[in-house]
C-alpha cells in the first residue's frame, strides 16, 4: 500500500511539473491572473522589459505566468491555448509573428479576455476583434529617425569625416521582415535625406538582433571594405555592441575621444539599454535611441490590468501613457478606428547631452 502510494505522490509531481511548462512563474496566487507571452527573453530589451513586468504583477498581488516561445510562433501560439485551457483570459504579448495576432485574439476573445501587445506590430485587423486589444508600443519609423539625427548631428559637427555630406554606410539590420526591421531603417534613410546627407550602403545585412552574430558580420565587412565605410547604424545596441568589438579587435581606435568615441568610425545603436549606457561611457559606442522597456511594459500591463479588475475606461491612460487621439503613418495606429487602443511611448534619441544618458 506504501508502496502505491508513493508511486502516485511521484506520478502527481512529474504531471504538474509537466503541466508548468518551461518558463512559467507561478507569482501570487490571487484573484487576478495575467500570463506574459514573450518571444524571447535572450535580448536585453525583452529581458528589461520582463522583470517589469513581473515587478508590476508582485506589487499588484497579481499571478503571473511568464512563458518563452523562443522566437517560434507555433510555440507560441500553442503556449497561449493552453493557458487559456487553464483559465488565463488576460495576456501582455511580445508576439513571435506579427500575422499570429489575428488568430490569437480571436482565441482569446472566445473566452472574453483580452491582451496587450508590445514591440512587435500585432496587425491593424487583429485589434478590431475587439475594444480589449491593445498596442503599447513605439512607433519604429521614429526610431529609426532619431538614430538618422544622431548620426546627422555627429557629421554636422565633425564635417571632415563625411566630405560634401557623403556617408558611407554600414548597415547591421534585425530580423528580416521584422516590422522593427523596416521601419527603422526607413525612418534612418528618411531622416539622412532631409539632412542632405546622401547615404551610399556599402554592406547590408541582418545578424537576426544578436552581438554574436553582427561581430562575425563585421568582421567579414572589415576584411572586404576596410577604408571604405565611416558610420555603422545597427539596429539594436546588441549588435551595436558587436560591431564596437568588432572594430576595436580590428584596430579601428583612436587616442582621442573629442568627437565622443575613440573609435575611427561612429557606431550607433537603438534601445539605450545599460550595456549600451556603459559602452558610451567608455567612449565606444557613440550614441543610441531609447526605445522605452520600461515605459512599454508599464503601459501594457497596466492596460489589461485594468481590464481585469473592471476598472477600464475607453481612453483611460496606461501605466503613465495616455491613449492615442490621433493617427500616425505607421500600423496599426495608422486607422482611426483603432487608435484609442494603442498606447504610444516615445523613442527618445540618446547622447552624452541628453538627460537619459547622465542619469544612467
Amino acid at each position: 500500500m506504501k508502496k502505491l502510494v508513493l508511486a502516485l505522490l511521484v506520478l502527481i509531481t512529474t504531471c504538474t511539473l509537466v503541466f508548468a511548462g518551461p518558463g512559467q512563474d507561478s507569482g501570487k496566487s490571487g484573484s487576478v491572473q495575467i500570463a506574459l507571452l514573450m518571444r524571447n527573453i535572450d535580448e536585453q530589451f525583452l529581458k528589461d522589459y520582463s522583470e517589469n513586468v513581473r515587478k508590476l504583477a508582485a506589487e499588484k498581488g497579481v499571478a503571473l505566468n511568464v512563458q518563452d516561445a523562443r522566437s517560434d510562433g507555433a510555440t507560441q501560439l500553442t503556449q497561449l491555448q493552453t493557458l487559456l485551457n487553464q483559465g488565463y483570459k488576460y495576456f501582455v504579448i511580445v508576439p513571435a509573428v506579427s500575422e499570429l495576432s489575428e488568430q490569437m485574439n480571436q482565441l482569446i476573445a472566445e473566452r472574453g479576455g483580452a491582451a496587450a501587445y508590445s514591440n512587435i506590430q500585432p496587425t491593424t485587423d487583429s485589434l478590431k476583434t475587439g475594444k480589449t486589444f491593445f498596442f503599447a508600443s513605439s512607433p519604429e519609423f521614429v526610431g529609426g529617425r532619431y538614430q538618422g539625427q544622431l548620426i546627422a548631428d555627429y557629421f554636422d559637427k565633425n564635417p571632415a569625416k563625411a566630405p560634401n555630406k557623403a556617408l558611407n554606410m554600414i548597415l547591421i539590420l534585425g530580423q528580416l521582415g521584422h516590422p522593427a526591421q523596416i521601419n527603422r531603417e526607413a525612418g534612418l534613410l528618411a531622416e539622412l535625406k532631409t539632412r542632405g546627407y546622401a547615404v551610399n550602403v556599402v554592406a547590408r545585412d541582418t545578424a537576426n538582433w544578436t552581438p554574436d552574430q553582427s561581430q562575425q558580420k563585421m568582421d567579414a565587412w572589415i576584411a572586404a571594405y576596410r577604408g571604405q565605410f565611416n558610420v555603422v547604424a545597427a539596429q539594436n545596441d546588441g549588435m551595436a555592441l558587436g560591431a564596437v568589438e568588432s572594430l576595436i579587435q580590428n584596430g579601428f581606435t583612436k587616442n582621442d575621444a573629442s568627437d565622443g568615441t575613440i573609435l575611427t568610425v561612429p557606431v550607433l545603436g537603438i534601445d539605450a539599454t545599460q550595456d549600451a549606457i556603459n559602452s558610451m561611457k567608455e567612449n565606444k559606442l557613440y550614441a543610441t535611441v531609447l526605445q522605452d522597456a520600461i515605459g512599454q511594459s508599464s503601459a501594457a500591463f497596466d492596460v489589461i490590468h485594468q481590464v481585469a479588475t473592471g476598472t477600464y475606461k475607453a481612453g483611460n491612460p496606461a501605466g503613465g501613457t495616455p491613449a492615442a487621439t490621433a493617427a500616425i503613418d505607421e500600423a496599426p495606429a495608422n486607422d482611426p478606428s483603432v487608435i484609442g487602443q494603442c498606447y504610444l511611448v516615445p523613442f527618445v534619441p540618446v547622447d552624452k547631452n541628453s538627460n537619459y544618458y547622465k542619469t544612467h
